[in-house]
């Protein structure tokens, strides 16, 4: 991956091209983006700039022996880590698993397309009905990597996929690591919650936003599915058609899966926060589609002040019961009605 095959996001690609050629490079940068909305592209890319041999015209060549193992995720120096559980190709204790284990899946999807869906990784690794998890297993191979010596002498690269599903004790060991690491040591760690990630561990991060950009995917039935619900929630509950709110919370709750729930949230969610930033005057970042620029205008216009904020906080907290396999229908029909009490 260069970045020449980055689309949008000039000024991140600029500021990381900045960083490696000064030599400033941060020990820890935390991209926040929508799910699926490009952050691993450009992590991947900043990797092949920092340890390109023959990098020239702010990119990598593509062609050094670093460049070619970096494009197949064989650069020794690298380590990638995201939330897994045993599943179906991967069985055993989870608290013996690491990323290690599902290798080869991870390396397949994204090799394949780098800008999947949480619930995508979800399918490949075989763990599309748990929820996946960071955990001291995975905690004690990253330090057993940065324990090596760099093999290349270049940078050794952690990249943490969703920090968000990091456990408390995990975080903890990693801490020392992220706030001083070795020399020529970075960790990326890219985010679809910045605010549900540890703050002990995003305060030693800087964070960098990615911009979603528009795709053929963003028109996929499953997002086309996920803004229609978004938009027939917000019409019921600013219309105050409650009967027509609970009505959406039931479609929710009848979801085929647990993960496709979380999705949603997480949708929501980054929906809320586009309104948000409209109500703050923040339009120009604020990502919005064009095909549903007048639903956002619309709903912040209506939308107390307050509400996103609020609604936030409870889509985190349906998103964690999820987790832990509270029934569906009580926790929608309670967030949707609770949503419906505080929107105007």
């Amino acid at each position: 991956m260069r970045f020449a095959d980055i689309t949008g996001n000039e000024n991140v690609v600029k500021a990381l091209v900045g960083m490696a050629d000064s030599g400033h490079v941060p020990h820890a940068i935390m991209m926040y983006e929508n799910d699926g909305g490009g952050a691993l592209p450009i992590a991947l890319a900043f990797i092949s700039y920092l340890n390109c041999r023959e990098r020239h015209d702010g990119d990598s060549c593509g062609q050094c022996a670093h460049c070619n193992q970096n494009s197949k995720l064989i650069f020794p120096d690298v380590r990638f880590t995201f939330p897994i559980t045993s599943g179906s190709k991967v069985s055993g204790e989870v608290k013996n698993l690491t990323c290690d284990d599902y290798a080869p899946y991870w390396k397949e999807l994204v090799l394949a397309n780098p800008y999947f869906l949480e619930s995508e990784l979800s399918s490949a690794l075989g763990i599309e009905k748990k929820s996946g998890v960071i955990a001291v297993a995975e905690g004690k191979a990253i330090m057993q990597k940065l324990s090596l010596s760099s093999v290349t002498d270049g940078y050794r690269c952690i990249v943490i996929w969703l920090p968000e599903k990091m456990n408390q004790q995990t975080a903890n060991m990693l801490l020392k690591s992220i706030e001083e690491p070795a020399g020529k040591t970075v960790f990326i760690l890219i985010t679809h919650q910045p605010e549900a990630v540890l703050q002990t561990i995003s305060s030693r991060c800087l964070p960098i936003r990615i911009i979603p950009v528009e795709r053929e995917r963003a028109e996929s039935e499953s997002v086309a599915e996920m803004q229609g619900l978004v938009e027939d929630l917000f019409e019921n509950m600013i219309s105050r058609d409650y009967l027509g709110t609970l009505e959406v919370g039931e479609a929710l709750a009848a979801m085929e899966s647990r993960e496709k729930q979380k999705a949603f949230c997480t949708f929501v969610g980054d929906s809320l926060r586009k309104i948000f930033m409209i109500q703050q005057g923040m339009d120009e970042i604020a990502g919005i589609p064009p095909a549903s620029e007048a639903f956002y205008r619309n709903a912040a216009g209506r939308c107390s002040k307050t509400f996103c904020r609020r609604a936030i906080e409870m889509i985190n907290r349906t998103s964690l019961l999820l987790e832990r396999n509270v029934a569906q229908k009580i926790l929608f029909c309670n967030l949707v009605s609770r949503m419906y009490k505080c929107i105007v």
